[in-house]
């Protein structure tokens, strides 16, 4: 089994984790702006606590999207400055999955969609199905009105819907007799065993590749984003 590091600050939740052999340790916070400051130092906290350092981990997984501009762009740059420096490669999961395998955790039924408040009346949805231990893509990823998304299910109706999208949108949403799970999170422990597929069938990639996955253009950074990135440069290279 792989020793792995795992993170995603794609929505207002960051979640660290890493495994070595079969121990996990985990690290919950809050995300938002707060990530580009918190998460370098919660990543080095849990290698303090393993007892291990960046040279000593096989690849770093992030949550590539989609999601939140600012929050992608600081999960591909501490991946892409943790993964030059320690010479590792990356494994990049999207933020969607992530969120059904820790709703099929809490026993979530299969197929799985998934949907999150993207904001601006939006939401990030796709759905999955865990088939012979392995997640299968039946809806990529897209970014979709509630309208949209009730005249999907219309003519599919769901199983399982999971994601912050039932708490922000409540009725809008029409879930018909679906199993629930609006608690479930991109959490870095239920990527885990998602970034250790793909590294056991070769989808490791370079760190130069640590691209994020955006599905809502944005053409400009505000003060805050920008010095937001201006800080998370600045640590990388203490980190690296």
């Amino acid at each position: 089994m792989s020793t792995l590091l795992a993170f995603d600050t794609a929505t207002e939740h960051m979640s660290v984790a890493l495994r070595v052999d079969r121990q996990v340790w985990t690290h919950e916070a809050p995300g938002g702006a707060l990530a580009s400051a918190g998460l370098i130092s919660a990543i080095l906290g849990l290698l303090t606590r393993a007892g291990i350092a960046m040279r000593d981990v096989d690849a770093i997984a992030f949550g590539r999207g989609p999601g939140a501009f600012t929050g992608l762009r600081t999960a591909c740059s501490v991946a892409q400055g943790l993964a030059f420096g320690a010479g590792k490669p990356v494994l990049p999961i999207d933020t969607l999955l992530a969120v059904a395998e820790d709703a099929r955790h809490d026993a979530a039924a299969s197929p799985t969609w998934v949907a999150m408040d993207a904001r601006m009346n939006e939401i990030y949805a796709a759905c999955y199905r865990f088939h012979g231990g392995h997640w299968q893509v039946l809806d990529a990823p897209t970014l979709m009105t509630p309208d949209a998304l009730n005249e999907r299910w219309r003519v599919y109706p769901p199983q399982c819907v999971a994601g912050t999208a039932l708490a922000a949108f409540g009725a809008r949403l029409q879930v018909g007799d679906a199993t629930l799970r609006p608690h479930a999170l991109p959490r870095a422990a239920a990527m885990l065993p998602l970034a250790q597929a793909l590294w056991d069938s070769g989808g490791a990639v370079d760190a130069a590749l640590a691209l994020p996955l955006y599905l809502r253009d944005k053409v400009a950074q505000t003060t805050l984003e920008r010095e937001s990135a201006r800080a998370l440069k600045a640590a990388v290279g203490v980190a690296s």
